[in-house]
């Protein structure tokens, strides 16, 4: 049978349309014009079509984390008032034109004159690095170790002084893949992960060992657990939570804990075990640990260049409470035998993009 000439034309027509769509990539331009014959009637649809491949192009996209919530001003923890006292101040290195560390101080309650230097770090843009040394935690051939090399200090933001030695941490310690001192579960522990990730919580509770942890700091048990503060954590301590310089209570001290959002808190300054543990739970810690004591260990540098791309020196580095006794150098000398930790500036993920060049 024999097909009417129109049908055959719209026949052709469907095909070709159904095939054409089937085409990836394509950029399409239909026009459809109506025949109309005699007497005003259809007598069929003619359609014209070009196709031309879109081009593609590959767009190398940097993502940032979005920032924690900024840290609210702290209430003093005492009577005594002090200007700007509780109020955060930015500092440090930028990341992606943002601050990601701010600093305050606190009085110390019934200690006229001393005050406690607290440091908040958005865990979210930066990274922590474990550094060994050959009194603490002991041994040769580390990787990570003083002096800083300038390859990490291009990035360096801050460093802080580590725990115990480990003969007074009564716990243990791991880096590098190398385990000095076994891991004793129910201690306190500064964890970093292959990714830089860094926290703090009870061995085998809140952290444990997997495939991602790249070192494991212990000292002693937790401070604050829970945001409760030990029961052991009093005024007069000068051995339960480490050996007091001459047993006097108020000495040098140094902890640091995590808050509930996972940002980090320290502290440190001239106080005894209960003052080091009011700041970190006034600062937010929801769990904390002790680190170093007495007045030659306790350190806490911050780093900001000129130019943030500019790298990380002890000229432009500062400690956190003016009155310290330690020096931003002591991170960039090779004869610093004991353990710290370095915080830096998280790189930015990087996302390959395909996209479709038009117009």
């Amino acid at each position: 049978m024999k097909l009417h000439r129109r049908q055959r034309h719209l026949r052709r027509h469907h095909v070709a349309t159904r095939s054409f769509w089937r085409r990836p990539n394509s950029l399409a331009l239909i026009a459809g014009v109506i025949v109309v014959g005699a007497g005003g009637a259809s007598t069929g649809l003619l359609v014209t079509s070009s196709t031309a491949p879109l081009p593609r192009y590959r767009v190398i996209v940097a993502t940032e984390p979005r920032l924690l919530p900024a840290p609210k001003t702290l209430a003093p923890l005492g009577k005594t008032q002090s200007a700007g006292q509780g109020a955060w101040r930015a500092t440090g290195r930028t990341v992606g034109g943002r601050s990601v560390i701010s600093v305050t101080t606190l009085a110390i309650p019934d200690e006229p004159g001393l005050f406690a230097g607290v440091a908040w770090m958005d865990t979210r843009r930066i990274v922590g690095q474990q550094y060994s040394g050959s009194m603490s935690p002991g041994g040769l051939g580390w990787h990570y170790t003083s002096p800083i090399q300038p390859a990490a200090a291009a990035t360096l933001i801050a460093a802080f002084s580590g725990g115990f030695l480990m003969k007074d941490t009564h716990g243990g310690y791991l880096s590098e893949g190398k385990l000095v001192a076994p891991l004793v579960s129910g201690d306190a522990s500064l964890v970093i992960y292959k990714n830089g990730d860094i926290t703090v919580g009870s061995w085998g509770r809140d952290v444990r060992m997997t495939p991602n942890v790249a070192s494991v700091r212990q000292n002693l048990t937790l401070l604050i657990d829970h945001g409760v503060i030990s029961p052991t954590a009093t005024s007069t301590d000068t051995q339960v939570w480490g050996t007091a310089l001459h047993y006097v209570p108020d000495v040098w001290r140094s902890g640091i804990g995590v808050t509930s959002d996972g940002a980090l808190v320290y502290a440190y300054g001239q106080m005894n075990v209960l003052d080091l543990a009011n700041v970190l739970k006034d600062a937010g810690a929801v769990r904390a640990m002790v680190l170093d004591m007495n007045p030659a260990w306790p350190n806490f540098a911050i780093f900001t260049p000129a130019d943030p791309a500019a790298p990380a020196t002890p000229a432009n580095g500062a400690p956190l409470l003016g009155s310290a006794l330690n020096s931003p150098l002591r991170f960039f000398s090779s004869s610093y035998a004991r353990d710290f930790i370095t915080i830096s500036a998280r790189p930015p993920v990087l996302k390959v993009e395909y996209r479709t060049q038009r117009g």
